[in-house]
């Protein structure tokens, strides 16, 4: 039988219980086979905006959050592909992947209003079926034949979470040990004058 997989794209710089909560839950609600969490090589729309850390450390944080969660998968496909990432490439690659498979293209709903402006977005429907997680402060109406799904609210953003790192702060309650771990591990998010 042919899988029911999840795609959920990220920079996931760094990646925080909020990402955690939302792919158990709809990897549950939606009966998938197992939820990709498919780490962006070169985040293209947030490049020029800000510096991001390393694909290479990153995909380590996202390894050390699905470390032993059964279903979750540490998805290193665009940092191996290399180039900007485009979830129109990465649908096709899983494609390839996964022959057969129905592929369910996770996307927060703060992604919404902007989705017009993902590389070759109108071909994206035809490859998955779009489910928008949904998000605190968020609502903005779908487009036909696209899914909303009620997630765990989780009042987490990777924003928010660079800036607590780089002051100092406790995180314990947003990060998962194994991820805080390798993050001081490998001295991310440190304040530049701390460093």
């Amino acid at each position: 039988m042919p899988a029911s997989l999840g795609v959920f794209g990220g920079t996931f710089d760094p990646p925080h219980r909020g990402h955690l909560a939302v792919v158990q839950a709809a990897k549950i609600s939606l009966g998938l086979d197992a939820v990709h969490l498919v780490v962006a090589n070169d985040p293209w729309q947030k490049t020029d905006r800000r510096g991001v850390t390393s694909a290479a450390d990153r995909l380590a944080l996202v390894q050390a959050l699905v470390a032993g969660e059964a279903g979750l998968v540490a998805d290193d496909c665009e940092i191996r592909r290399g180039g900007a990432s485009y979830t129109i490439d990465t649908l096709r690659d899983f494609g390839v992947r996964f022959p057969g498979a129905t592929l369910h293209l996770l996307i927060g709903r703060d992604l919404v209003e902007g989705f017009s402006t993902w590389h070759e977005s109108w071909k994206i429907g035809r490859l998955a079926r779009i489910v928008v997680l949904d998000r605190p402060g968020y609502s903005q109406a779908l487009p036909q034949g696209w899914t909303s799904l009620a997630v765990p609210q989780v009042d987490l953003s990777s924003t928010g979470l660079r800036d607590s790192l780089q002051r100092g702060d406790d995180v314990g309650d947003a990060v998962s040990a194994a991820v805080l771990h390798e993050i001081r591990a490998r001295g991310l998010y440190r304040s530049p004058v701390l460093s």
